[in-house]
């Protein structure tokens, strides 16, 4: 059975947090809605059932979602736990309490914590009183797992770990729904991932493969376009062994720094093995302007220009973080130019 949201949208007062959308999360399947804060906070309440949708549906398989309780659990970025309670002791309270059949040995195995159970877990560190969190989960062995950014802060061990959990989930038949606002985290987890915000649902475009392989794939795209003039617009970006599409108009900003292109979308920054030369021929049809050296700017997403000196402008773009993008003396003629202003 599969966890479904239908027709759902959440409005606060007169404020839409996000319109109606469809998302099914398949058993046996991991996917990430990678959102803002706020929207992560209220997809949570809702799943909890201390909210309800403005309009639609929340459902497991064939029933409400508040029939089904009993089969979701949840990891939370600031789960509770009895600090003064070794870790034994925490599992063996989570096995009572849910009236759990599974193993504790086997959940302190898969969390590698086996060698720390007699630990109290104040001693622990924040690392590894995440991993005691996903053993409690383990223990419940609901159907469907939701995820509130589970790897926030950890370390590269618990990383690997908190992984390898995922895939035997997978193996073993459990939906998983990760809840982010960090589209890395989302890319390297998860086997679709998602954007919900304010315009609603829109699936970011991931590839498994080898990095080393996006030359090659662009260079096909090259020789098919040859063939049959159809335009490649993604702009791709690279986060581990995965490549992310982005659409040309998701992206605030481009910079070079020390010979590396990074990409800019909503204060997150995504390398590219494109140099600022390839990328303003690619974007240039989409309304980007090398306003810098050093920097494309997306003129949809520019809401001030600023003179500071004579010789000195910038551009603050309207992101959430109001970027400021220097505009050089050269380029502040040419936009003027392309503005109509004298």
């Amino acid at each position: 059975m599969e966890l479904k949201f239908i027709n759902a949208e959440k409005r606060i007062h007169d404020t839409l947090v996000f319109p109606s959308f469809d998302l099914t999360v398949n058993l046996g399947q991991v996917a990430a809605l990678y959102s803002s804060v706020n929207v992560r906070e209220q997809m949570i309440h809702l799943l909890l059932g201390k909210t309800a949708l403005s309009q639609g549906e929340i459902r497991f398989g064939p029933a409400p979602l508040k029939q089904a309780s009993r089969d979701i659990g949840f990891l939370f970025l600031n789960g509770p736990l009895y600090e003064r309670l070794s870790v034994e002791e925490m599992l063996k309270f989570i096995k009572g309490l849910y009236e759990s059949d599974q193993n504790i040995d086997q959940a302190l195995k898969a969390v590698h914590l086996d060698q720390k159970r007699k630990l109290k877990i104040h001693k622990l560190s924040y690392s590894e009183s995440k991993r005691v969190q996903f053993a409690c989960l383990l223990l419940q062995n609901p159907a469907i797992y939701i995820l509130e950014e589970p790897d926030q802060n950890l370390d590269l061990e618990s990383k690997q770990i908190f992984l390898s959990l995922l895939h035997e989930l997978r193996q073993s038949g459990k939906a998983i729904l990760i809840l982010t606002g960090n589209m890395e985290s989302a890319v390297t987890a998860a086997d679709k991932v998602y954007k919900l915000d304010e315009n609603g649902l829109s699936p970011i475009q991931v590839e498994s493969g080898d990095p080393k392989s996006l030359e090659e794939q662009l260079e096909e795209e090259h020789q098919t376009d040859m063939i049959q003039p159809v335009q490649f617009k993604k702009i791709p970006t690279k986060i581990k062994d995965k490549i992310v599409l982005f659409n040309p108009p998701e992206i605030d900003y481009i910079e070079s720094s020390e010979g590396q292109s990074f990409i800019h979308i909503k204060g997150e920054a995504f390398p590219s093995d494109f140099t600022l030369q390839e990328l303003e021929s690619r974007l240039l049809p989409f309304g980007f302007f090398r306003c810098h050296r050093s920097y494309i700017v997306n003129l949809q997403k520019v809401r001030e220009v600023i003179t500071w000196t004579r010789n000195s402008y910038s551009l603050v773009l309207e992101d959430a973080n109001k970027s400021t993008i220097p505009l050089s003396k050269s380029k502040m003629t040419v936009l003027k130019e392309m503005l109509g202003l004298k």
